[in-house]
């Protein structure tokens, strides 16, 4: 195995080099995002909701305890900080970049994974019903007895995006990350049976329980929306982090594929390098003076020549 090279790799020495390499990753990161922000314009499926599915749908209209411009900072940003200062110890930015990728493929994938759900499912939040009707008095069609909503426009279009919680599968897909992440860098399953490195493991895991939670305490969500996010959470986060990274437990586990297959490539490098000037110099001894093979012309003349 090639020798692990801490601190000759920083963002001045190979930054470039890394970021070119993965042109295309960051490429189809900002596609991402742009699909996104068209997931989050168009209308999502209206449901049918008639007079008698009003039930579970008349909880309190509140605001966020979790704003979703908070959700980014929680789950992608405070992460990328504790990258920046992993870097700051190791100075490897194969590591470095390889974590801010990975997480902002964990967020966008879940994002467009969830967005497209909530506009093809359509269902209404817990507090549909003063999203609706504001005034608390409903409304409904002549013929089909569905609702006809007299609120703002804006609110009403969210309140059909209840399934499945985006707060949820951000907040799962950044900090599920971000667990993986720390377990591989503070070897959690070095079988020495080190308690803390499991809570400081569990905590963003915890973090992201907190904020799933809250989307049931404020009837912004169900209790199933909650529970689908973080599986979508997990499942991509999960994915994500091992596509750039090995497992936790591994004896590497906390230095990125690419690191490795860099090393390899340069040890392969160096031994090409080697064997190609051990050959030419191999060349070089055959042809010095004196060292020659001699014609069979000369041997004749040699033997010639001791007969006088």
């Amino acid at each position: 195995m090639a020798k692990i090279m801490l601190g000759s790799h920083s963002v001045k020495s190979h930054g470039w080099k890394v970021a070119r390499e993965h042109l295309c990753d960051w490429l189809i990161l900002v596609v991402l995002g742009l699909i996104d922000i068209v997931l989050n314009v168009i209308e999502p499926f209206h449901r049918y909701i008639g007079p008698d599915m009003l039930t579970d749908l008349t909880f309190p209209f509140y605001e966020d305890t979790i704003p979703m411009w908070a959700v980014p900072i929680i789950c992608i940003l405070v992460p990328i900080c504790i990258f920046i200062v992993y870097y700051y110890y190791r100075r490897d930015v194969y590591d470095l970049h390889h974590a801010i990728l990975g997480i902002g493929f964990s967020c966008l994938v879940t994002g467009v994974t969830t967005d497209s759900i909530k506009d093809a499912v359509g269902r209404p939040r817990p507090n549909f019903f003063y999203r609706c009707f504001p005034n608390g008095k409903p409304k409904f069609h002549s013929d089909t007895k569905d609702v006809v909503c007299h609120g703002v426009k804006k609110i009403i279009k969210e309140g059909y995006k209840s399934f499945p919680s985006g707060h949820t599968s951000w907040s799962f897909a950044g900090l599920t990350f971000l667990a993986w992440y720390l377990s591989g860098k503070i070897k959690v399953f070095d079988r020495r049976g080190h308690v803390a490195k499991l809570c400081l493991v569990f905590l963003p895991i915890l973090i992201s329980i907190l904020i799933g939670i809250s989307r049931v305490d404020d009837y912004w969500h169900h209790w199933t929306d909650v529970f689908a996010g973080a599986i979508i959470g997990i499942f991509v986060a999960s994915f994500s982090y091992l596509h750039f990274f090995p497992y936790p437990y591994d004896e590497n586990g906390w230095v990125p594929h690419a690191y490795f297959r860099m090393l390899a490539e340069r040890s392969t490098g160096r031994a090409t390098t080697m064997t190609r000037t051990g050959s030419r110099g191999m060349l070089d001894n055959d042809v010095e003076p004196g060292n020659s093979a001699s014609s069979p012309h000369d041997r004749h003349r040699e033997s010639t020549d001791s007969d006088f």
